[in-house]
């Protein structure tokens, strides 16, 4: 095993510096230098500022290949033009799949559940590549707008394997899969389906699932209720917002971004830029990230002891301003840190210490390069059939005079026209006079001849496009598949 890791480190934006300061200071006093070596890479506002629409140098690239570990503070996006998300482009970028999140009842942090005396204790692991976050988007027509959303069967099995994992290392007895499958079949569907497929293997942990709006609820109400949930991207973001409300806001709300070689840990909170320079920010975000980061590297003595020290510092109503008793006047930030480095050997009374083993060893490896990206499969030996297509067209006809002029269309192909829907919902050659529409239609062509199944390719329905593109603007184009006998699209609403 490697003596040392050397980790990537990214002050950040706003706040960003005086937190990461205050981190750094707690872990050179615990000794995580005896371990660690900390490179600085310059990425955020600065680097969007230079011309560089994603945020990060080449350099700053290249170091956090070697390293294979992250360690960053709050980074801005420019707001409008100029770059996507740093955040997010970190993540996808470099394969972080799994975001884990750890929502934790902490002394002198005043919640509705603390005062009642309700422990909250809740892991929510959240997909971290696909989805909405694809970022996707289109303009259609003058009125519409598509994002389109992406959910792949290995992406799924990633982030259920890693969730599962995470529960049999804490010793959780429950995992719940958070989704919208009763709307979303195919998508949220095959989620669902990956996640009982993957537990399968995990016979000791019992396997739930909620659908999303019940499950909001049910944290509001009952959050004891849950020990791990894992869900889809955009989901998990908001869900695990809402956890974050649970015990105190963003503030003390640890993340870890896994993936199989690169791994990134962060303050998910924003810059605050209002206060920024002050010294009055409250690190406690990135210093649990930073433990969560500890223990990955495997300096889980080091981990717990700062911990502990943490919690007693907690305890002893040492806060800073954003929260805590209101008749303890706050400290700032670096006069928390030090009453950290203060309690460092100390433990907790008012709550369980965490565990501190005897030693620490560093069991990370940073990542070997590849030589190409690696390709992802689930599902290897599927046959998948044409069927049909879905054709979209921009049109202010109505729905009737639509179906007359592309039925005649789809003569003397091997196609005939079997539905209209606009914005999912059908209106030909069945719907209501009530169902408001606007100027993007979705018409669905089908194989006449079902015998023909399996022995056509693309080329009729491309040639279909062509005849439909003649007479109307084409929006957007579907092929119509079976995969393995099984209808690999969804009906439309009221179909």
């Amino acid at each position: 095993m490697p003596e040392r890791a050397t980790i990537a480190l990214a002050p950040g934006d706003g706040i960003g510096k005086e937190i990461m300061d205050a981190c750094l200071a707690i872990f050179h006093e615990a000794g995580v230098g005896d371990h660690v070596d900390f490179v600085d890479v310059e990425m955020g506002q600065s680097v969007f500022a230079d011309g560089e629409t994603r945020g990060m140098t080449d350099e700053a690239v290249e170091t956090i290949e070697k390293c294979g570990i992250l360690y960053k503070g709050p980074m801005g996006t420019p707001i409008g033009g100029g770059g996507k998300s740093i955040n997010v482009t970190l993540r996808k970028t470099f394969g972080a799949f799994a975001n884990l999140r750890h929502f934790q009842s902490l002394p002198g942090v005043d919640t509705v559940f603390s005062r009642a005396g309700v422990p909250v204790d809740i892991y929510v692991v959240r997909e971290n590549i696909e989805d909405t976050y694809g970022g996707i988007e289109h303009r259609l027509t003058s009125d519409v707008v598509e994002c389109k959303r992406l959910i792949s069967a290995p992406g799924c099995d990633q982030v259920h394997e890693f969730a599962f994992q995470t529960a049999k290392r804490l010793g959780l007895g429950v995992v719940y899969c958070g989704h919208k499958a009763n709307i979303m079949k195919m998508t949220d569907g095959l989620f669902l389906d990956r996640f009982r497929t993957i537990g399968d293997d995990y016979p000791d942990i019992e396997k739930k699932d909620v659908i999303i709006d019940a499950l909001c609820m049910n944290l509001v109400l009952k959050p004891q209720t849950y020990e791990l949930i894992v869900l889809p991207n955009l989901q998990g973001d908001i869900v695990s917002d809402l956890a974050a409300g649970l015990v105190g806001g963003l503030g003390f709300a640890p993340s870890a971004n896994i993936g199989d070689q690169i791994s990134i840990f962060e303050a998910v909170h924003g810059t605050a830029p209002d206060i920024a320079g002050k010294g009055v920010a409250n690190p406690t975000s990135l210093l649990l990230s930073g433990l969560m980061m500890l223990r990955h590297v495997g300096l889980l003595k080091r981990a717990a002891v700062i911990e502990n020290a943490l919690l007693a510092t907690l305890e002893h109503n040492v806060h800073t301003g954003d929260f805590g008793d209101p008749e303890t006047p706050p400290v700032g930030t670096q006069d928390f840190a030090k009453s950290v480095i203060d309690h460092l050997g100390v433990l907790p009374s008012e709550q369980e210490a965490k565990p501190v083993p005897m030693h620490d060893t560093v069991t990370f490896r940073p990542p070997v390069r590849p030589s190409v990206n690696m390709l992802m499969q689930t599902f290897t030996q599927m046959r998948a059939d044409v069927v049909g297509c879905d054709v979209y067209v921009a049109t202010t006809m109505t729905p009737l005079e639509l179906a007359q002029r592309l039925e005649r269309i789809a003569v003397g192909t091997p196609f005939k026209l079997t539905m209209i829907s606009n914005r999912g919902t059908q209106v030909w050659p069945s719907g209501s006079v009530y169902t408001e529409v606007v100027d993007y239609y979705r018409v669905r062509f089908e194989l006449e001849d079902k015998h023909l199944i399996g022995q056509i390719g693309q080329g009729p329905t491309i040639h279909l496009l062509r005849r439909i593109a003649e007479k109307f603007e084409i929006a957007d184009f579907q092929p119509l598949k079976n995969f393995d006998g099984e209808r690999g699209f969804t009906l439309a609403q009221g179909q």
